[in-house]
């Protein structure tokens, strides 16, 4: 199959006005792709693309039709895309028990439907024209479980079997599909997991965007970051209960449930409540 060249590129990226998505769009740019990122925060994308010269535009990714029109609006600013890249994602963590109904949905509507709308939306065009590439940042939490993060992590498992699938069914078409499996990231996503998690690679958004480079020069199906962690990721589905589970509390895995800093991580749980619908209030019963 066909490489896709850097230069002169059409990418749309998701979740491209802070973090790993405004990496992403740096290190691209800087490539000379010509680059359109989406996010719900319509006014941040706008300011964080005219340094940069890149196209910008409204994208809440759990909604189809918004997707939808944001590949058209990249289309008609740049182009035909060649890559699309899934990065838009948020990550609450605390025990499962705690979490609201409304902060998982909004997990599987960003971190797993955003993914498959994209890759449903993007995909066609890309067959039609016989070259392309799919790119999902998933999280090595797609391969190890996170306690502390379960509904989290399990997105994040089937954006690694989705990639994986979507790969096999469209195999020899001309479209490349990777999935890009970092360690914990220093963002806002990460924080107030100093303590937590301690003895866990940290690696920076620059780190995940060179990787993304990387594969979309010589494609590759699953991409860890940092890359020494890529002969384990695989092994680590064949190593029996008894023995990961036994790793698992030496290393004291589930961290995150008694050593999250709520304090330093209290702006970006604010900015998830801010993802969630209101309730309606309830009417008050007519009195006889």
């Amino acid at each position: 199959m066909a490489k896709i060249g850097l230069s002169g590129s059409v990418v749309a990226s998701t979740g491209g006005a802070r973090g790993i998505g405004l990496a992403i769009a740096q290190a691209l740019s800087a490539q000379g792709a010509r680059v359109a990122i989406g996010d719900i925060d319509a006014d941040l994308a706008a300011k964080a693309a005219a340094p940069l010269g890149v196209h910008a535009a409204r994208l809440d990714v759990r909604e189809r039709e918004s997707f939808a029109a944001f590949l058209d609006s990249t289309r008609g600013a740049l182009g035909p895309v060649d890559v699309l890249i899934n990065n838009a994602g948020i990550m609450p963590m605390g025990p499962f028990l705690d979490e609201t109904p409304a902060i998982s949905a909004a997990q599987i509507g960003i971190n797993l439907g955003g993914v498959i709308h994209g890759m449903q939306l993007a995909l066609p065009a890309m067959l039609e024209q016989g070259r392309g590439h799919i790119v999902n940042i998933a999280s090595l939490a797609g391969r190890f479980a996170i306690p502390g993060a379960a509904v989290y992590t399990a997105t994040k498992f089937a954006v690694v079997g989705l990639t994986e699938a979507a790969a096999a069914e469209y195999r020899g078409r001309g479209v490349h599909f990777s999935a890009i499996l970092p360690s914990k990231v220093r963002t806002e996503l990460a924080s107030g997991t100093e303590r937590a998690g301690r003895g866990i690679p940290a690696v920076d958004a620059a780190d995940v965007a060179a990787a993304v480079l990387h594969t979309l020069r010589r494609p590759q199906l699953f991409v860890t970051v940092p890359g020494y962690l890529q002969p384990a990721a695989a092994p680590y589905q064949l190593v029996p209960g008894w023995l990961s589970g036994l790793g698992r509390r030496v290393i004291r895995d589930d961290r995150i449930l008694s050593r999250l800093d709520r304090g330093e991580r209290a702006a970006y749980e604010q900015r998830l409540a801010g993802l969630v619908p209101k309730p309606a209030p309830r009417k008050r019963a007519a009195s006889a």
